[in-house]
């Protein structure tokens, strides 16, 4: 039995071709594929004060850094901020606490996104906040307008030692916690008297038997 192996080698030169084509279809489509999910989007955060908030603050979501802020605008009693997500790959629950803390030696101002419940992932497309179908999910779609809360804040905490240390300087302070200390120190002697006398009691008693 004689083989053709030229025919053979040109099968398998064909087939050669096919499996890099076939497998230059499925990377492509991967490619961009992944290039389609990881578009990012927009969210709106309204604030009472700015709270050092800037454009480039750093927005995190469960202490991780998603995202941005773009631009900052003044309105008559609040501000409106325009935060940039990364990639739509990191959807944000709809229900979620959104306050400005500080951070750092420099005290940087950060918004910090808290999840208050967690979602179940049963359709793809109920959690790409590009979707259609967003408006009927439970995350944050894009341009959605959220509302921001004050969180720890530097000049707070120096706002506060400041009055506990003019509480301390009071002359009326120092009478309240005088008085308390002497009645503390009488009940203190009163309990240690009935307490002797307790005990005085029941000797006798434990002695008459």
């Amino acid at each position: 039995m004689k083989i053709n192996l030229q025919n053979f080698s040109l099968r398998s030169k064909k087939n050669f071709l096919l499996l890099l084509t076939i497998l230059g279809i499925i990377t492509m489509s991967f490619i961009v594929n992944k290039k389609f999910l990881n578009k990012s989007y927009s969210i709106f955060i309204e604030f009472e004060n700015a709270h050092g908030i800037r454009p480039g603050t750093i927005l995190r979501l469960r202490g991780l850094s998603i995202g941005r802020i773009v631009s900052i605008k003044l309105h008559v009693n609040t501000i409106v901020v325009l935060a940039k997500i990364n990639s739509s790959l990191n959807p944000i629950p709809r229900n979620v606490l959104i306050e400005t803390n500080q951070t750092g030696l420099l005290n940087e101002a950060v918004i910090d996104i808290f999840p208050l419940e967690n979602i179940e992932i049963l359709n793809k497309q109920f959690i790409d906040p590009l979707s259609s179908k967003c408006l009927n999910s439970k995350i944050i779609c894009n341009l959605s307008h959220l509302k921001g809360n004050r969180g720890l804040n530097y000049d707070d905490l120096v706002r506060a030692t400041t009055r506990i240390s003019q509480r301390f300087d009071d002359p009326r302070f120092f009478n309240l916690f005088y008085i308390f200390l002497h009645n503390g120190i009488e009940l203190s002697d009163n309990i240690v008297y009935l307490s002797l006398q307790l005990l005085d009691l029941l000797y006798k008693l434990q002695k008459k038997i």
